[in-house]
């Protein structure tokens, strides 16, 4: 009886270390209404400008297209997903986002991220009731200080990170099995299912076992159960990476083809602010969304737990070397969160792009271990080390309250100082006479203080509502269903209206946008070169030509049927879609076809395998692209400069030339601006190129129109100016929003569309006759006309892409250093082209040898001397 009166206590505590975060989130975000329960949503930042897309893609491949999780066209141009699924997706959480479809998919995001603040609380309970620790309903103030702690609220967004919190109070439990009864077998089984949720936090949390072996070592009898604990730690930690080598293998090689090409070669050894700056972050409540890019460590516990932390170097009940090595990690983690090379070996050789000091988790986690094992239930402070604290407090106060940050309120301030006076207060106080209603102050105090600091951070953050995602998402996925109703076939589609550069995975169709972390640079490069928005990590198809319409296999296009409506954000200007044949329409788009569409593979002539980058000029490497595939001269353009027809300058000095010139303000308290006018002399294509800088100095207006045009570029872009306006004027003006403006590389071209039309004849004569298509498999037939030797493709060129032709495997060649051709001789071929991402059948083989090994190990008992 006794045995099971235990077991439905531990039920009950365990139940309600669930209940208490998930509860007061859940009642946060139900006063802030958010979806389901009102017009917010949980969208912001990241959450709504990309990870919600992500989820949307997981969903369609896991119930319509299982292939596309390890090959998406819809991620750029083309790109592999086992290596950014085990980034983004791999939580088996997320299945949850099953039931979730379309406008309610934010409603799934909220039920996750509600069961992660519970799973949080309730394993770490589990953590600190296994060992000890703390036992019975104090353990709650510690679980849910854990839930809530500053970087779980403060990266709520980041949803994919959040599985390290909840997997990590079992990999500590393990660890602690491992080192002192030498079972290793939960530690191993819990290290490799958080190598396979996220390899970048798995990292991390294998650098904090590290640490935590370290503080546990001292506690060990001698120095030969030392080593042979630290043997099995380290064999144990080996066979979790073999286990998880079916995700780690395949996404190791995808990370050194895309983000880890930007891993720093280079470590300087400097500070990255002032130390004493994080002090700060000891106030509750202090983060906003100017600490999102740029700011310090997020890591708050509550005044007491913190002020345990700190006791725990006083504390004579643990050895003192135990505590000594203690106070080096604490040290490890502040050092490293200042100095730059410590903080780049947290973050695997890369600086974060945004949410910085990543790994604060950890120092939460490490503080409130600390802090259980001092504040024990007969643990009282004296008098002495009260006045020291109480000393310390002031001190902490009053330098920050000196500093000017925006994070930080005077009540904020008053808040976080009375919390830590009443802690230290508490802590002095005898309970020999009331310990229970001691336990319930603690408790009370830690999670008042906690949910107080929870409440004001979230406060400070903007949301998306849940009417601007819901409407837009209804409408894309109308439309991408009309599109994939009228054509089954393999093309892409583009758009001139834009939520996200993720659109694409929201809508479950091809495009050229992608914004993510393993975007290969290949991509961003090309889409750079021919006139597209891109950068690290992101491309966006926004300023098409019929060219590279042609080229790139867009065979519809999607626009907004009334351009005053707002809830469809304008990305691009295409009057060259205007005489596109009607395929189908929703509401607020309409869908054409472009009859001019290239396929994904098409013969084209032996010149293009040679065809070099030799050009900044975006049209110009068009044209140059355009003439070597249908065997055409290169150095016979396409697109021609042309002159504008007037030129107006208002508030600046006039000048004969208007690209590359530097406009200034003659009157300052006026507004400036250049007026240039041109009226097409024909029906064709008529084209803009803005060079980057002009994005920064100038707005444009089309025609007395504000220009829907994506700030983010690093190359010179290219507009549609006109099309089919043969007399009628087009008035560009470009104000200033600066003291000066470069106007880099504007310039009008004309497409020659007879010329281009030519080369386009040219190149339909051998397209592949796609029989078969999947994600990851094209199969077809291609007749090769004489001077066409070489198949193109428009699929990005990658390892695990293979070619077999009339049954036999061919190499294959990278041109224009993006995609992929296949050399063949004139005639009719059998096509094959399938895609395996690299080294994951290796990968799978090392953890089905793996995991057989290690439970073959397990089930015989481990020999321990004694």
């Amino acid at each position: 009886m006794r045995a099971i009166y235990r077991k439905h206590q531990r039920l009950i505590l365990l139940t309600v270390s669930f209940l208490i975060p998930f509860l007061l989130m859940g009642g946060y975000f139900i006063g802030r209404q958010m979806a389901p329960f009102g017009p917010s949503s949980l969208l912001t930042v990241d959450l709504g400008q990309q990870y919600v897309d992500f989820f949307a893609y997981l969903r369609a491949a896991l119930l319509h297209h299982p292939t596309s999780l390890f090959y998406s066209f819809s991620k750029g141009l083309g790109g592999e997903m086992w290596g950014t699924n085990a980034y983004y997706l791999f939580s088996p959480l997320n299945l949850l986002l099953l039931f979730f479809p379309g406008r309610s998919l934010t409603a799934g995001i909220m039920l996750i991220l509600l069961l992660r603040y519970g799973l949080a609380g309730l394993n770490f309970a589990w953590l600190l009731d296994k060992t000890g620790w703390q036992a019975g309903p104090r353990i709650w103030a510690f679980s849910t200080a854990y839930a809530m702690n500053g970087w779980m609220i403060a990266n709520q967004l980041n949803m994919l990170w959040l599985d390290a919190l909840v997997i990590l109070p079992l990999i500590i439990w393990g660890l602690l099995k491992l080192l002192h009864h030498g079972q290793p077998g939960t530690y191993i089984a819990w290290l490799a299912v958080m190598m396979v949720d996220n390899y970048y936090m798995a990292w991390m949390i294998c650098l904090f076992t590290v640490l935590v072996v370290a503080w546990q070592l001292p506690t060990l009898a001698n120095w030969r159960q030392r080593g042979w604990a630290f043997l099995r730690y380290c064999l144990s930690s080996l066979a979790a990476a073999g286990i998880a080598a079916v995700t780690l293998l395949p996404t190791i090689y995808a990370l050194a083809q895309s983000k880890g090409t930007y891993t720093e070669n280079v470590i300087r050894s400097r500070w990255e602010y002032f130390p004493f700056k994080m002090l700060a972050k000891l106030v509750p409540g202090s983060f906003n969304f100017d600490q999102m890019p740029k700011g310090q460590p997020n890591y708050y516990i509550g005044a007491l737990l913190m002020i345990g932390a700190l006791l725990y170097f006083f504390n004579h009940r643990v050895k003192w070397q135990q505590r000594l090595v203690a106070l080096l990690v604490t040290l490890f983690f502040l050092l490293s969160f200042c100095y730059e090379p410590l903080d780049l070996l947290w973050h695997a050789g890369q600086f974060p792009v945004w949410y910085p000091y990543r790994f604060s988790f950890l120092f939460s986690c490490w503080c409130i271990l600390l802090a259980a094992k001092t504040i024990q239930p007969g643990y009282q402070l004296s008098r002495r080390l009260a006045v020291l604290l109480l000393v310390i407090v002031a001190g902490i106060f009053a330098y920050v309250s000196q500093l000017k940050l925006s994070y930080l309120s005077t009540s904020q301030r008053v808040i976080g100082l009375s919390f830590a006076i009443i802690s230290i207060v508490c802590l002095a106080i005898p309970r020999r006479d009331s310990p229970r209603l001691y336990e319930l102050l603690l408790t009370c105090l830690i999670i008042c203080d906690v949910t107080t600091s929870a409440y004001t951070s979230l406060n400070n953050l903007a949301y998306v509502s849940q009417g601007e995602f819901a409407n837009y998402t209804s409408q894309l996925d109308q439309a991408s269903h009309q599109v994939k109703a009228h054509d089954h076939g393999l093309y892409r589609v583009a758009k001139t209206f834009t939520r996200t550069k993720d659109d694409p995975f929201q809508g479950d169709f091809n495009s050229g946008d992608h914004f993510g972390s393993t975007l290969e640079p290949a991509i961003p490069n090309f889409m750079g070169a021919i006139g597209q928005p891109a950068g690290d990590g992101f491309v966006t198809y926004a300023n098409g030509t019929q060219v590279t319409d042609a080229l790139l296999g867009f065979k519809y296009t999607m626009s907004k049927r009334d351009p005053r409506t707002a809830q469809m954000p304008i990305s691009g200007y295409r009057p060259d879609w205007n005489r596109q044949p009607v395929t189908a329409f929703t509401s607020k788009i309409v869908i054409k076809k472009n009859s001019a569409a290239l396929p994904f593979a098409f013969g084209a002539n032996r010149e293009i395998l040679n065809l070099a980058h030799t050009t900044l000029d975006p049209l110009n490497y068009q044209s140059q692209i355009m003439q070597a595939l249908a065997g055409r001269p290169v150095n016979q353009p396409l697109f021609t400069v042309q002159n504008f027809t007037a030129v107006r300058f208002v508030n600046v000095q006039a000048a004969k030339q208007i690209t590359g010139t530097v406009f200034k303000k003659e009157n300052l308290l006026k507004p400036a601006y250049i007026q240039l006018r041109f009226t097409p002399p024909t029906n064709d294509s008529y084209y803009l190129t803005l060079g980057p800088n002009v994005k920064s100095d100038v707005s444009i207006r089309v025609n007395n129109r504000a220009f829907g045009q994506s700030s983010n570029y690093r190359d010179t872009v290219v507009i549609n100016l006109a099309h089919h306006q043969k007399g009628h004027p087009v008035i560009v003006t470009l104000r200033l929003k600066k003291m000066a403006a470069w106007l880099q590389n504007v310039s009008v071209y004309w497409l020659n569309q007879r010329a281009f039309n030519a080369s386009l004849r040219t190149l339909h004569q051998s397209p592949l006759k796609v029989t078969h298509h999947s994600s990851t498999r094209i199969t077809g037939t291609v007749d090769l006309k004489p001077r066409q030797t070489v198949l193109m493709t428009t699929i990005p060129a990658a390892r695990g892409w293979h070619a077999v032709v009339d049954g036999r495997p061919v190499a294959t060649r990278t041109v224009l250093s993006t995609f992929m051709a296949i050399p063949m001789s004139p005639g009719h071929h059998q096509v094959k082209l399938y895609f395996r991402p690299p080294f994951l059948v290796l990968g799978s083989i090392i953890s089905i040898l793996s995991l057989s090994l290690t439970i073959v190990v397990l089930k015989r008992p481990w020999q321990r001397s004694k």
